[in-house]
């Protein structure tokens, strides 16, 4: 499943995770995760984390913010924020951990980072147990000259509390492909049409066409990174023409699919959001 609230979660009883010290200011742990596996919401309140996986793909959930991460990109997390983590397919979560009292790099908001050869390479000799104290210092000195920000918005997926709209909600994501109308919605969980608008408005701060645009997109990403054909995603997520899907995708996201999961990009990340079309403009 792509969605993060249909997966099994991890269990774990403390939001706050502490990251042992190491011997500089960079701390590398690797956590396997099953497709379908999630580690429960937590926090690192004194490091700063950046996720990345060599094989598969990664989600990370903010609130209802959400991310895919094939191998090309990784997620900066600012210390103290609460999120999770999990896999949509088999993957090993790296996770670089940076001493907040000790970074030179202190972005304030998650933001998604391309990673390269030489980003990846370094993750992993970082990794090792074997690597000497000043070979350790003189290779963490290069990671913050590594790490770029990427253009591409996040998608939101905000979940529903109003029970009817979560009925219609839970059916679109078990099926993003589901192409019924918003009156068939209405008539499925016994409201008019004008409630069901109302009350998506409400519950979401979205309306039903963007909520589900934002849904069938970030199912399309899980699809994408695994490498199917965009016009087979188009259609397995709803779109009756992959030109369609392309359209809504830029819309929405800021750039191309091949953009956002290459990290090939243009343009850089201010200029992206300077540009990027009004939230309610992005998705129909």
């Amino acid at each position: 499943m792509t969605e993060e609230h249909h997966s099994h979660t991890s269990d774990t009883s403390d939001t706050s995770h502490t990251v042992p010290n190491g011997v500089g200011a960079i701390v590398v742990k690797r956590f396997p995760l099953a497709s379908g596996e999630w580690i429960a919401p937590h926090r690192h309140p004194d490091h700063h984390q950046l996720a990345w996986t060599r094989r598969g793909v990664l989600g990370v959930a903010v609130d209802d913010t959400y991310w895919v991460l094939p191998p090309t990109r990784a997620l900066w997390l600012p210390a103290g924020v609460t999120h999770r983590t999990g896999a949509t397919r088999d993957a090993v979560l790296s996770g670089l951990y940076l001493a907040r009292d000790r970074c030179v790099v202190d972005w304030p908001e998650p933001t998604p980072v391309g990673v390269d050869g030489l980003l990846a390479q370094l993750i992993t000799h970082l990794g090792r147990d074997d690597l000497a104290d000043d070979a350790r210092l003189r290779a963490e000195a290069v990671v913050p000259d590594l790490l770029h920000p990427l253009p591409a918005l996040p998608i939101d997926v905000p979940e529903p509390t109003d029970e009817r709209v979560r009925a219609v909600a839970d059916a679109l994501l078990a099926d993003p492909g589901d192409r019924r109308s918003l009156d068939a919605h209405a008539r499925a969980v016994g409201v008019s049409r004008r409630t069901l608008t109302r009350l998506f408005v409400q519950d979401t701060g979205m309306s039903f066409d963007r909520w589900r645009c934002h849904a069938r997109l970030r199912a399309a990403l899980s699809l994408l990174a695994d490498g199917e054909p965009v016009s087979r995603v188009a259609h397995a997520v709803g779109y009756a023409t992959a030109s369609a899907f392309l359209a809504a995708f830029r819309r929405t996201v800021g750039t191309t699919p091949r953009g956002y999961l290459t990290g090939d990009s243009p343009t850089d990340a201010a200029t992206a959001l300077r540009t990027a079309p009004p939230a309610a403009a992005r998705c129909p």
